[in-house]
């Protein structure tokens, strides 16, 4: 296959580098499009206001273009300018800490993975549970690999994406393969109130999803317990009841 490789943590990622590797190894073609500097929580947004500029590494097992830019951008440059091609997929990841839950209204990489929807491409966006992922990824990227080789796309609406979530703990030691559904609960965050060396304030974002808030089997459960989590997602945000009732309103 063709692949297009991104990520939203930069070009010099591990997880984006162990993908390399196993897209190389099982003898795929790979173009890295992927930000120079480290892009987590951007969503889905764009450089709009100032020039997007690229830059090309060369090192002797890797080869890359990397954009000052977000994923968003890295993915529409790619496919509109950069690219000889339309690649087969693209690939999103592997993002230290998971994406699961609320956190795909936030990630780069899944937004990644949708821009690729959006243009009727494969997008698989893949994470790993620990924010500091270990050293060597490169098991969980080659069983993603093998993963993305299997998926049947033909079988699957249009503008889809497939969301994958590793646990935190050796891939040998995963329970296995779940499909299985976002959960709904969402985080409770604060703002914790510093002062930097010249006592002017600033505020550091914490927060955590209440366990008792979590749905049983839904993909923050299961991958708390230990299971490589699978999730379909589509971004059609059209509420129809709603439409529905506000048909029914005096509203004009």
């Amino acid at each position: 296959m063709n692949i297009l490789l991104t990520n939203d943590d930069g070009i010099r990622a591990r997880g984006l580098r162990a993908l390399y590797a196993a897209l190389r190894e099982a003898g795929h073609h790979v173009h890295v499009v992927a930000p120079m500097r480290q892009q987590s929580g951007v969503g889905h947004s764009l450089t709009v206001f100032e020039p997007v500029r690229t830059v090309e590494l060369e090192e002797p097992d890797f080869c890359g273009t990397g954009v000052y830019g977000t994923p968003t951008d890295c993915v529409k440059l790619a496919l509109g300018s950069l690219l000889p091609c339309k690649p087969d997929m693209v690939i999103s990841g592997i993002n230290a800490g998971a994406n699961v839950g609320p956190d795909i209204l936030y990630s780069g990489t899944v937004a990644a993975a949708t821009e690729a929807a959006h243009e009727d491409l494969p997008g698989i966006a893949v994470s790993h549970a620990s924010p500091v992922p270990p050293d060597d990824l490169l098991p969980q990227a080659r069983h993603l690999i093998r993963l993305a080789e299997r998926l049947d796309w033909s079988q699957l609406q249009k503008r889809r994406i497939i969301n994958v979530n590793y646990p935190a703990c050796p891939l040998e030691e995963a329970k296995g393969l779940r499909v299985c559904p976002q959960t709904s609960a969402v985080w409770v965050n604060s703002y914790t109130r510093r002062e930097d060396p010249r006592g002017a304030p600033y505020w550091w974002l914490e927060g955590e999803i209440p366990p008792h808030t979590i749905e049983h089997g839904s993909d923050k459960d299961l991958l708390n317990r230990g299971h490589i989590t699978v999730t379909p997602l589509r971004f059609e945000f059209t509420d129809r009841e709603g439409m529905d009732v506000l048909g029914s309103m005096p509203l004009a």
